[in-house]
Formats: structure tokens, C-alpha cells, sequence
């Protein structure tokens, strides 16, 4: 006998992008993580796991944008808005962040607000969509964010997607009410399919 899919009102994605920049010298996220192909991430069975209403809070960054918004499509969501714009500032320094890019200094992040079926009932109007936070290691997001999505939509069943807690990275305290999936996460849940 089958055991039933948990489902979830909140899923909260940074997918570990595939850059296209052609850079194999240590300028990638590839140095970093483990990245996925967007065919690979679009074949995950995200559909399976989300409430017939549902909202995807995705992480994006700029170069691959349109990977993001076909991958939320292919999980069965719409894009709505950017719920949030993440300025980062130097870890010990007050000023602003200045980081690579081949065309201007990156130093923001997004994340998108895709949505499935009816609105969720969102419990607070006072939540900011920018967030100007000192970075830490590579790839590690400010945990406000959660704060804020569960200031927005309350104590509701949530995931975390490619959630990282090894040595260096955020710890699993921070995932206290969050189920989690990841490669690099204790306690990850199986995806179904």
C-alpha cells in the first residue's frame, strides 16, 4: 500500500541553477554546490506536493530568470510578482555588497511569487518586499525571508527545497516548522516519483 503524499500550502525553492556563462574556472556556483540542469529540476515532482492552493516562492538570480519562471511553469504555477529584492551588504562591513557579473556588479537576488489555484489568505499587509542584510558564506539566504513568508501567510504547511545545513551553512534550527528537501540537508524529505 502507497503512504500518502504530505502536502504543503508554502514551498520555498532555491534551486541550485546551471549556469550558462561558460565559465570552468572557479567563477560558478559549481565551486560551491552541486548544480541541476533546468530539464532536471522541471522533471522533479513538485506537483505532487503542493495543495490544490498554493504559493512557490522561488530564489532567482538575474542570469538565470527565465529558467525560473519556465520552472515554476512546469511545476504547475503562475508567476504573480517579485515578493522580494535581497540587497546584500559586505559581511563585515556596512556598505553594499559588490559582486562579479559580466556586465554590471551584482549584489541583488529576487524571489519570485508564483501561485496555484485560490489566493492564500495573506494575514499581514506590513511585510517589506526589500531586504538590505549583510551576505554570509556563498549561496546562504538571509532567514528573514522565511520570517517574512510566514509573517505573510501564517503557521501553514511549508517546505523548504534544496535547503543546505552543512558545516558552514545556516544550521537546522532555523528549519524548526519547515519540512525540508535537499542533498546537503539532515532530515530531508524523499520527493515522491
Amino acid at each position: 500500500m502507497e503512504s500518502e503524499v504530505k502536502k504543503y500550502n508554502i514551498i520555498y525553492a532555491d534551486p541550485p541553477w546551471k549556469y550558462k556563462n561558460g565559465l570552468e574556472n572557479g567563477r560558478n556556483a559549481e565551486r560551491h554546490y552541486p548544480t541541476q540542469s533546468i530539464e532536471y529540476l522541471k522533471s522533479l515532482n513538485i506537483p505532487a506536493i503542493a495543495q490544490d492552493s498554493c504559493v512557490l516562492m522561488m530564489w532567482a538570480t538575474f542570469p538565470c530568470l527565465l529558467d525560473a519562471f519556465a520552472l515554476g511553469s512546469a511545476w504547475g504555477f503562475f508567476y504573480k510578482t517579485v515578493a522580494f529584492v535581497w540587497i546584500k551588504k559586505y559581511k563585515y562591513q556596512e556598505r553594499l555588497f559588490v559582486g562579479l557579473g559580466h556586465y554590471t556588479r551584482a549584489n541583488a537576488e529576487i524571489v519570485l511569487l508564483f501561485t496555484k489555484g485560490k489566493p492564500l489568505k495573506r494575514i499581514s499587509n506590513n511585510v517589506e518586499q526589500v531586504l538590505i542584510s549583510k551576505r554570509g558564506q556563498h549561496s546562504v539566504k538571509p532567514p528573514e525571508i522565511r520570517d517574512r513568508i510566514i509573517q505573510i501567510y501564517g503557521d501553514l504547511p511549508r517546505i523548504e527545497l534544496f535547503a543546505r545545513s552543512r558545516k558552514g551553512f545556516f544550521p537546522d534550527y532555523e528549519y524548526e516548522g519547515w519540512d525540508v528537501f535537499g542533498n546537503q540537508v539532515n532530515q530531508s524529505i524523499v520527493l515522491p516519483g
